[in-house]
């Protein structure tokens, strides 16, 4: 016989149809805030939650795009090629255990167990039904603020209320006013390294809220930016049997935003919840290009360094420029202090065609940037001189 997470394993997509049992109506769950408005959920308070990047107009030529945590180099070589090998076999669905080799890739590098991996199209899809499995009206979500808001929109679906929680002073997650926050919440999420901050939180932080958190609960913890830093992820509490999903993504530092590919990593019993809300079969390319991406070992250092001296470079000139940057970002993104309405200094660049943000309803000052490719990151820099000596605007 086989179990809920076996058949979950590679099936999972967006297009998904959330059971009977989950709302009164059945409505297709997209990811990110299009998936709340699509469901006709009202807006979240707080934050600047646009159209998706994909749904708005396309930005003019010789745009620079440092607004979606995008990795500009795109898929590798690898993953390129294994697209177009695979590119042939498109007309079918994965018969040829393309998912389940990807599966057992990522288990085995990480010394997990396959039935603890369930692949799908990105990691939204497994943060929104996370959200629905494990909250409800009388169970909340606890974020920390400001944070990644996708999680909001599956609080909304899901009828929770939401507890944020202001960072610590060092920008990490406050995990013990986290568990304060709401003796009876659901979900306590985690984003490390944080989006937008790209601060990170400890391990012994997120162990400590693991073993302090309510009953029935489970601590979701999205690295989709880990492979950015040095730090140590948390996989190895799944093996150890934690209450604990764990999310990744093939969109950040793999290049591979519009291919689609993530997992979720948890004990079987926690994966199963998730199975009700939707099956669907992976896009078989994406599937091989994730493989492929895997298996290069030198890829993740070799963008790692790139990312990281890019940032350091356009830091220190923002820094030498009199310009704050809050915390010591980790990722490929930062949170710039702009000391003026940031939602004005989003319109002043996007009229120098360089496309940044966005800003949080917490520090609304500060806007997120992207870090570009090194010649990106200098039409940022000539495009931000020139909107900072001229007039504030607000918009």
């Amino acid at each position: 016989m086989v179990g809920p997470s076996a058949m979950m394993t590679g099936l999972i997509g967006r297009r998904a149809v959330l059971g009977a049992a989950a709302l009164s109506a059945a409505a297709p769950i997209l990811a990110g805030p299009q998936g709340a408005m699509a469901a006709g959920a009202p807006h979240p308070p707080g934050g600047d939650h646009e159209l998706p990047i994909w749904l708005r107009e396309p930005p003019p030529p010789g745009a620079v795009l440092l607004n979606a945590n995008e990795n500009p180099l795109g898929p590798s070589e690898a993953a390129r090629k294994a697209i177009a090998d695979m590119a042939a076999q498109g007309g079918r669905y994965d018969r040829f255990g393309e998912t389940r080799a990807l599966t057992k890739t990522f288990a085995d590098l990480h010394g997990l167990k396959p039935e603890t991996v369930a692949v799908y199209d990105g990691s939204s899809l497994p943060l929104h039904y996370t959200l629905l499995a494990f909250s409800s009206p009388s169970r909340g979500l606890v974020m920390a603020d400001p944070c990644y808001e996708a999680p909001l929109f599956g609080a909304l679906m899901s009828g929770a209320k939401v507890a944020k929680v202001p960072l610590t002073q060092d920008y990490a997650h406050d995990v013990k006013a986290m568990a304060a926050a709401d003796p009876t919440a659901g979900v306590f999420y985690v984003c490390n390294p944080n989006n937008p901050t790209g601060t990170l939180t400890s391990r012994d932080a997120i162990a400590w809220l693991l073993d302090n958190k309510p009953k029935g609960s489970v601590v979701l913890v999205d690295e989709a930016y880990i492979q950015f830093s040095d730090a140590p992820d948390v996989l190895d509490m799944v093996v150890a049997g934690k209450d604990l999903i764990v999310l990744r993504t093939f969109s950040k530092i793999y290049g591979m935003a519009g291919i689609r590919c993530g997992f979720a990593v948890a004990r079987p019993d926690l994966l199963a919840r998730l199975v009700r809300f939707g099956l669907n079969a992976m896009p078989i390319t994406a599937s091989a290009a994730a493989r492929a991406s895997l298996l290069d070992e030198a890829l993740v250092p070799m963008r790692r360094q790139i990312v990281r001296d890019t940032r350091h470079e356009t830091i220190d000139w923002l820094r030498s420029s009199g310009h704050d940057v809050i915390g010591a970002s980790q990722t490929n993104h930062f949170l710039l202090d702009t000391g003026r309405d940031g939602r004005g200094v989003i319109a002043a660049m996007k009229a120098q065609n360089v496309y940044i943000g966005p800003t949080w309803a917490i520090w609304p000052k500060a806007v997120r940037v992207t870090v570009g490719a090194p010649d990106e990151m200098i039409k940022f820099r000539a495009a931000f001189k020139t909107v900072m000596d001229a007039p504030a605007s607000a918009v």
